[in-house]
């Protein structure tokens, strides 16, 4: 398991391949968490 995740966008919508899939797991309890989303393109 990671902490990053790199997914292309193509016309608006993730573009995952046949079994490509996101799933977050929370194991350390209720503490506050965020996410950071960095854009790169053109």
């Amino acid at each position: 398991m990671g902490r990053e995740v790199v997914v292309a966008i193509t016309n608006g919508r993730l573009d995952f391949g046949t079994w490509e899939q996101i799933f977050y797991g929370g194991f350390d309890g209720r503490r506050k968490k965020r996410v950071l989303v960095k854009i790169i393109g053109e």
